[in-house]
């Protein structure tokens, strides 16, 4: 692999890259794609920190029938921690930000090529219910126990818009129904909007699922953009060059070359199916409900097909740190860009701490906001779908990444009558709070619920930070290490610092601590005596 570049070409770099790193581990052993997979890839999001996850990629893989399957499932690859997504972009972590950033403001459009390996192997007509269909494909069940059928997790959507061509693709779950035919739960997506406009035309809306496409595609497909930016474009963006696509065999689309795996279909306009129920983001089995559905036309895949999927469901999973990453810059573009407050610094949404992944939004804010904390707070609330349902904006001092420092900023900064609104009218997605059960789900994503905003910017100057001042930690810090004491992971605030209440007088005594004279000050305050 060439160095220079800043993407990786196909599905098979970027496993090296993991694997490299220490971040792939390789299961040889077979392994039950229906009651082994997903709960032994699961114990990593339930028993071990952060930094420890690793991607899975199962080599010898089976069915509860017993059939084996030729083709490899990877998980984890693309998002099981912030530093494999960082490895998925050939960035550092802290440099995430600057490249989704950058890519908003700078998309590469993509380009057509005559030919990719993603279609080395086509199947259609007749071969689809000969064993070539969906069956071939190892999906596991991601929720054994709960689930009614195995789902494509890591099913790239893509279509495009009748009127004007403009594409979308999105990440939406895809129930297996028969070797030729999947649902698709994407009524509240953009590509809803498609199928919409082609049943006002009387006509099916074509479409593609592709499976096993390169980190920066993948992140494009599970950020919420606005309806006309196109996510090949993002994607080009977040690469540095642009993605190449093929034209479908059997569909009017143009698919990513080099995917793993390629099902091209139409979705009928004149009739819909029961779909579900599916373990959801919220950490709840989502509701039954009917949804449109694919019916099948063709699948094409390299001859050496690796099956990629997502772990979902109960968060934190893999699911909810691939979409709050990339959201979360999209909602920091949007405030600070395309709503003109340049006092917005940072956005981070969480999924480790409070369990959404994308309900929890803290928004940074610089120096003397002001009223530009409420224009955030308020934008934030009417940013598109369920996201960011409980919204805090807090100063730039505040590490938001860390729950322990938003807490204390709500606890001493906030003033419940004054900083708290309720926004009406937020879209619920599958949040169960919003409905009681049996509710379908085409139902309840129509439902309203609302917005939390606290702003826990600071209303005034405050003291300084109650911990010992940098240099004197600094110092400390280096003593600790030369004792070989236990490795410290700082976190913020670990010294203390001005906050703007601070006089001279004050300085000056602190001063005087620090060179012992402590008793001038004693002094001073005898002198000062008054009556009580």
């Amino acid at each position: 692999m060439n160095e220079k570049r800043k993407y990786y070409r196909d599905v098979r770099e970027h496993l090296r890259a993991l694997e490299e790193r220490g971040k792939l581990i390789r299961i040889k052993r077979e392994i039950n794609k229906d009651t082994e997979l997903m709960p032994l890839v699961r114990w990593q999001f339930r028993g071990l920190e952060e930094e420890q996850r690793k991607a899975f990629l199962f080599e010898n893989v089976t069915d509860v029938k017993g059939k084996r399957y030729g083709m490899p499932v990877s998980v984890g690859t693309l998002a099981a921690s912030t530093e494999i997504y960082s490895i998925g972009l050939m960035c550092k972590p802290e440099e995430i930000h600057e490249r989704w950033t950058k890519a908003q403001l700078e998309p590469i459009a993509p380009v057509t090529v005559r030919s990719g390996p993603a279609q080395e192997v086509i199947w259609q007509g007749k071969d689809l219910l000969n064993g070539h269909g969906l069956e071939m494909i190892p999906v596991p069940i991601s929720t054994p126990g709960f689930d009614n059928a195995p789902y494509l997790t890591s099913a790239n959507w893509v279509t495009k818009d009748p009127d004007t061509g403009i594409y979308n693709i999105g990440n939406y779950r895809a129930q297996i129904k028969a070797a030729n035919r999947t649902g698709g739960l994407f009524y509240s997506q953009h590509m809803a909007e498609h199928w919409k406009k082609c049943m006002a035309k009387g006509t099916p809306l074509q479409a593609a699922i592709v499976v096993g496409v390169v980190p920066s595609l993948a992140y494009a497909a599970t950020a919420k953009l606005p309806y006309d930016f196109d996510e090949y474009r993002l994607a080009g963006g977040l690469a540095g060059e642009a993605i190449e696509r093929v034209k479908c065999i059997t569909v009017d689309l143009e698919v990513p070359a080099t995917a793993e795996i390629v099902i091209e279909g139409v979705v009928p306009t004149d009739s819909v199916e029961p779909e579900g129920p599916f373990g959801e983001y919220p950490g709840y089995m989502g509701h039954r409900g009917v949804a449109p559905y694919l019916e099948v036309t063709c699948i094409t895949h390299r001859r050496d097909a690796i099956y990629t999927t997502l772990m979902s469901q109960f968060p934190p999973s893999e699911s909810s740190k691939i979409k709050h990453t990339g959201t979360e810059k999209v909602i920091y573009k949007y405030l600070r860009y395309d709503s003109g407050n340049p006092s917005v610094l940072d956005v981070a949404i969480h999924d480790e701490v409070s369990g959404s992944g994308q309900a929890y939004c803290v928004i940074k804010m610089g120096k003397e906001a002001g009223r530009d904390a409420w224009r955030a707070l308020n934008a934030t609330a009417g940013f598109v779908g369920s996201f960011a349902k409980i919204c805090i904006a807090v100063d730039e001092d505040i590490d938001i990444r860390d729950p322990a420092m938003i807490n204390w900023a709500i606890c001493f900064n906030v003033i419940p009558d004054q900083d708290v609104v309720v926004a009406k009218g937020k879209s619920p997605g599958l949040d169960p709070s919003a409905y009681p059960p049996g509710v379908p789900s085409h139902v309840s994503r129509a439902a309203s619920t609302s917005a939390l905003l606290i702003n826990a910017t600071r209303p005034w100057p405050y003291p300084p930070v109650s911990l010992p001042r940098r240099e004197f930690m600094e110092r400390s810090k280096a003593i600790w290490e030369e004792l070989g004491l236990p490795k410290l992971k700082p976190r913020m605030p670990w010294y203390g610092y001005s906050l703007g209440a601070w006089t001279t007088q004050d300085e000056e005594e602190a001063e005087l601590a620090l060179k012992g004279e402590h008793f001038v000050t004693g002094e001073k305050a005898a002198s000062h005596r008054v009556k009580p």
